[in-house]
């Protein structure tokens, strides 16, 4: 691939069989192939990899590790290791019917309601539960986690892949960030369908995206390695979008608008979900979601898109749709505090200006002039307009701003809080409370009657990354499950 600029090889190197490629320095690295990567890299990360065994490294730099090595120099190591992974892996990805799922807001729902609609088209064809990797949770037929990246690196990716394959399984379903897009994290995978779901403001700094053209560049990277693409008709940039499209074998738009291949109509909201008509040339028929958010009904429409394009009989679609619950989004919860006023909970993923906002519109629709009080925080060294903007956000629409612990990584969390309280405004009361627990319970046991109180940024995530570590925690739904189990 033209990538190096210089190499060494010792005596019976082409010999070896390289079973293992990593850059985990823990990782097995007998026969192994060490690929020297990221800002944190220390070159005692390489020495401790060569004792383990590898038999190699790879890097954009040389490296003085006091001992003949092989080593293989790289002009750009990231897409080295794209090219390494569909070597080693023989791009395993071919055997699976891939989907991608792009957006700035609605990729883990939309991702949650394709998954269950092929899980129940699998389960009536005997088959095995489809593949997920999504900012939730990590499902490959082997591995089930927690996840703590939107899109695994390259080679996870190609291990999930792998090990789907080797369970049979026919379907996997994957968000795809636009951090995976530019640092080539999908590079040279095919989907079968891509679907790109709407473009906002978001992940801006010095570490992910220069601006937005950055950013909406690296999303569109999709649309050119995608067979089939669905495309949200609503959204400004649509046109853009469509004419990179004209590359690929089809195109399904969906929408609101009357020239959307698949069209939404009739949305009714009730506190159990929402109901809505959608037509296309080929059906004409009424869909229910079981979660709350109107915001969700454009969801479901790409997932409706997505699966109409995968030939999946819309009998599965409807009960996939209305049957999925997705972890942490829009989760409602009820109960009493000790002075016995009853008090609305909803915890949500929800945290960026774009599901910031659906979110706050949502919560209006359906609980009035009820007050509101949101408890969030930013995560470090990253997105570093969302605490102007989430702040601003935050003091227009809510009565009580708690700022919190959310990822704070390598800054520290008070700091974190108070940059985001300077963009809250005078109409919403501010304070910060560190302790995401006891910022939780706090606001719980200070609310008023029928108040409600939304949790965002974390759902049911059990870590928060302090430092470079991930730190184990209660999630923000087992504290209020808790609270509540032990109030009432």
């Amino acid at each position: 691939k033209n990538l190096v600029i210089d190499y060494h090889l010792e005596e019976g190197f082409p010999e070896i069989k390289v079973k293992n490629i990593s850059y985990n320095s823990k990782d097995d690295m007998s026969s192994g192939i060490f690929i020297c990567k990221g800002a944190h890299f220390k070159q005692e990360y390489l020495k401790e990899a060569l004792d383990r065994g590898a038999v190699c490294y790879i890097s954009e730099s040389k490296y003085d590790v006091g001992l003949k090595h092989s080593f293989i120099i790289v002009k750009d190591i990231r897409e080295s290791m794209a090219v390494l992974a569909l070597k080693f892996y023989d791009k395993v990805w071919e055997k699976l019917e891939l989907i991608g799922i792009t957006g700035t807001k609605g990729k883990s729902t939309t991702t949650f309601f394709v998954k269950r609609i092929l899980d129940e088209f699998a389960k009536a064809q005997g088959g095995k539960e489809s593949a997920v990797l999504s900012s939730i949770e990590n499902y490959d037929g082997i591995i089930r986690e927690e996840s703590h990246l939107t899109t695994p690196e390259t080679l996870e990716l190609h291990r999930h892949f792998y090990n789907a394959v080797n369970s049979e399984i026919k379907f996997l379903t994957m968000e795809v960030s636009s951090q995976a897009l530019k640092y080539k994290r999908t590079m040279g995978i095919t989907f079968d369908v891509g679907a790109f779901l709407n473009i906002g403001i978001d992940h801006i700094s010095d570490v992910e995206h220069e601006d937005f053209e950055d950013y909406f560049e690296s999303k569109l990277k999709l649309i050119g390695q995608s067979k089939t693409v669905c495309i949200n008709r609503d959204i400004e940039e649509f046109d853009k979008v469509l004419e990179l499209s004209k590359g690929a074998e089809k195109t399904v738009t969906f929408g609101f608008e009357k020239d959307a291949d698949i069209m939404a109509y009739n949305v009714v909201y009730s506190d159990t979900g929402i109901t809505f008509m959608a037509s296309s040339d080929t059906f004409d028929e009424e869909f229910e979601i079981g979660i709350p958010g109107y915001f969700n009904v454009e969801n479901a429409l790409c997932a409706i898109a997505v699966c109409s394009s995968l030939n999946i009989p819309l009998e599965y679609i409807k009960k996939g749709l209305a049957e999925a619950k997705v972890s942490g989004r829009m989760e409602p919860f009820s109960g009493k505090n000790s002075l016995g006023k009853e008090v609305n909970v909803l915890v949500d993923y929800a945290h960026n200006k774009l599901s910031f906002e659906a979110l706050f519109e949502s919560v209006k629709k359906q609980y009035g002039n009820k007050k509101i009080t949101i408890i969030f925080g930013c995560p470090g060294k990253k997105a570093q307009g969302r605490r102007s903007e989430l702040g601003s956000i935050a003091g227009i629409y809510a009565d009580r701003v708690i700022l919190t612990e959310e990822d704070p990584g390598e800054e520290d969390v008070y700091e974190i809080c108070s940059e985001i309280a300077k963009y809250v405004g005078k109409k919403a009361l501010c304070n910060i409370q560190t302790d995401r627990k006891k910022a939780i319970i706090d606001a719980i046991e200070s609310a008023g009657n029928g108040d409600v109180i939304l949790i965002t940024g974390k759902g049911r995530e059990t870590r928060q990354k302090r430092g470079m570590e991930y730190v184990s925690c209660q999630s923000d739904v087992d504290i209020v499950i808790e609270f509540f189990g032990r109030s009432n």
